[in-house]
């Protein structure tokens, strides 16, 4: 279908941004093709790069799911587009879409949660509009995983100050980038101090900074709660990865569920965008995919590159078609209604020009991101004290069994045992009740006296005179920072 005639000479005048295309899996192709089909229809100013990633490229022996022709086009665009991708069992089970994060550090993932016209759900007429900002890169999601015992696995939480403070600030720059008022800071801060607690005294602290938004801060599960039984409250949240990664779908269902949830991963050189659900393979190649959520994250990326107007021009005859109700695929139509693919991209071309007179308008202006230097971010502590160390052992024996052979090994030695613990209880000295016991135990060791250098040849006769007896794993230092004690409480 031919531009419309008073768009036509401007949008086609301006020079093309390039942009990654990259299918994918399942449902992709389809539901690729459907948007660059509208958004050509548009007069978006786009010259795209086709490129491979996913179940392909495994089965081609690609260990990544990327090609390096793919990682060498994102590279050079510096802007992807990509359809949902499969993780086929058998071809190493890695995630495509995590190895591309990850590469080119595309540290936040942008999630926004809004009400669509003619999308009928039980929070319909709420006026849900808010964003959900998750850290994209750290946390559990690093996946440093050890099978600890046979029957014990450990995966490390990781969570760095700069971390928690480049996403922090992306979470402001959207709120201020869509005239946003309030930026709610979720974590899990009371039970993990250390790690969820960095995210909460980070974010506090940038909030700060910008004196046009208010910020609080909310436990993540009562974030979660609030989220369904006043979802009208929020208006940007921002979460480290898991928790994040969980409730941006809980959001997603408030609005429609995953068939209409868009997103972004930013980082300083590389922005992907994607449709949040998955592959869908049982309605692969039937022509009857719904290309929503992808056509959203094309409007993402529009406004990233600085097409607003285009942006508008395409939302705007979205929310046309949803109204009108007609043509809509049969995930979103009435039972017995849908239509196939084609005929809503056909109909969302035919509404470019209409504006929507339902839907609340939103102003978007570039979201300012903060350039990160490509430094190793280092923060020396003023004073740094070596306490002790916990060493986790394997053992079939009891509490106090293990509780006396730790302590006999620890005689002679620079430390005392001062508990022993079985995942987070304590169980040595023994504190009544009914700890559940696994083969997987951790001992605090304390120094009797502060080490005059840094521990090492202390430690290390410490773990020959353990490991005579017992199977050890691993050892974690215990540390005071300026004065604070840098590990839990026993």
């Amino acid at each position: 279908m031919p531009l419309p005639a008073e768009t036509a000479p401007a949008e086609t005048a301006r020079e093309k941004v390039p942009v990654t295309a990259i299918p994918g899996d399942g449902i992709g192709r389809e539901v690729m093709a459907a948007v660059r089909q509208v958004l050509d229809a548009a007069g978006a100013r786009i010259a795209w790069e086709e490129a491979l990633a996913g179940a392909e490229a495994f089965r081609k022996g690609i260990s990544t799911g990327a090609p390096q022709e793919t990682l060498d086009s994102i590279a050079r665009t510096g802007v992807a587009l990509k359809g949902p991708l499969e993780t086929p069992v058998g071809y190493g089970e890695k995630s495509a879409n995590v190895t591309l994060r990850k590469i080119f550090e595309m540290y936040g993932n942008v999630r926004p949660v809004r009400e669509l016209p003619g999308i009928h759900t039980p929070f319909s007429g709420r006026g849900i509009d808010f964003v959900v900002v998750r850290e994209n890169v750290e946390d559990v999601y690093a996946g440093i995983e050890h099978m600890q015992t046979p029957s014990v696995a450990q995966c490390l939480k990781l969570i760095t100050e700069v971390g928690c403070e480049r996403i922090v600030r992306l979470a402001a720059a959207v709120a201020e980038a869509e005239g946003r008022k309030k930026v709610t800071v979720a974590t899990k801060a009371n039970i993990m101090k250390l790690t969820e607690g960095m995210m909460k005294r980070v974010g506090e602290q940038v909030l700060k900074d910008y004196a046009g938004l208010t910020h609080e801060h909310m436990i993540v599960d009562n974030c979660a709660h609030q989220m369904v039984i006043r979802p009208e409250q929020f208006d940007v949240t921002v979460m480290t990865n898991m928790n994040g990664d969980i409730l941006s779908d809980l959001a997603a269902g408030l609005v429609g569920g995953l068939g209409v949830a868009p997103s972004a991963n930013l980082g300083d050189h590389v922005a992907m965008f994607e449709a949040v659900h998955g592959s869908a393979p049982q309605i692969a190649g039937k022509g009857i995919a719904n290309p929503t959520a992808l056509l959203l994250s094309a409007l993402m990326l529009l406004r990233h590159i600085g097409d607003f107007a285009t942006a508008r021009k395409v939302e705007h005859a979205l929310y046309v078609t949803l109204e009108e109700g007609r043509d809509l695929t049969g995930d979103i139509a009435p039972e017995g209604q849908g239509a196939p693919t084609r005929a809503f991209v056909e109909r969302i071309i035919a509404n470019l020009g209409r504006e929507s007179e339902k839907v609340p308008e939103r102003e978007y202006r570039p979201i300012a991101l903060k350039q990160w230097p490509q430094i190793t971010w280092y923060r020396a502590a003023t004073t740094r004290e070596l306490v002790g160390v916990d060493v986790f052992v394997e053992s079939e024996r009891d509490p106090h069994a293990i509780g006396i052979t730790l302590g006999a090994a620890a005689e002679g030695s620079a430390f005392t045992l001062a508990g022993i613990g079985s995942r987070g209880a304590q169980v040595w000295p023994a504190m009544g009740g009914h700890t559940f016991l696994v083969d997987h135990f951790r001992a605090r060791f304390l120094f009797k006296e502060p080490p005059k250098g840094n521990g090492i040849t202390e430690i290390t006769d410490l773990l020959q005179r353990i490991g005579r007896q017992h199977n050890w794993m691993h050892i974690e230092k215990l540390q005071r920072f300026d004065g604070a004690p840098a590990y839990s409480v026993a």
